[in-house]
């Protein structure tokens, strides 16, 4: 397993073991705990509601499609969304996207993996963020654990890319405005492309 950090890449191809078929992106998050009086009557920190999503755009940075909470499958049934978490409590994944790469179409050169906020609430309140690439669910290619904080409701936080016959891992850690994945496509393509 490679750690990567903010725009570090690596060759998925080159770290795993077996062929890469299905893969397993996982994100995580915890709400940052807060001590005082006002955070004991609330309860010590509350839940923090991100939504991970993923975005397929094309070499020209089309977006082909996009997976999300409104729209867990893609219409080529190779990229299935798991499902919404909604406190980010719990060790482990908290949200969990499969793409099986052997049925992805051709024309997805990119496949960028975004979290943000529909809720509003900012990664000021977010601590633990990661980013891991898991093969055939069984073994960890990669981790990105994400450092920045800030007033932002989004990130994209990695990206998958064609480059050779392989597919390649960006660790981007960018800062996006917006509360859905929609809202933040002209910041993603943008940067995605670069």
């Amino acid at each position: 397993m490679v750690s990567l950090q903010k725009n570090q890449t690596v060759s998925l191809s080159k770290t795993s073991a077996s062929a890469l078929s299905v893969i397993n992106i996982g994100l995580g998050w915890d709400p940052i705990k807060k001590s005082g009086f006002f955070a004991a009557l609330r309860g010590g920190g509350g839940s923090i509601d991100l939504d991970a999503s993923c975005v397929l755009l094309d070499a020209q940075g089309q977006v082909t499609d996009q997976i999300w909470f409104r729209q867990l499958t893609s219409k080529c049934g190779s990229v299935v969304h798991q499902g919404d978490n909604l406190t980010g409590e719990g060790d482990g994944d908290d949200e969990v996207i499969n793409v099986d790469l052997t049925r992805l179409p051709a024309a997805v050169e990119y496949i960028a993996i975004t979290v943000n906020s529909f809720r509003g609430q900012s990664f000021n309140d977010v601590d633990n963020a990661f980013c891991r690439v898991v093969n055939n669910g069984r073994e960890e290619l990669v981790n990105y654990k994400l450092a920045e904080q800030g007033s932002h409701t989004g990130i994209l936080i990695a990206s998958l890319s064609r480059q050779g016959g392989e597919w390649v891992f960006k660790a981007h850690g960018k800062a996006c405005r917006g509360r859905t994945v929609e809202d933040m496509l002209p910041e993603i393509k943008e940067e995605v492309l670069r």
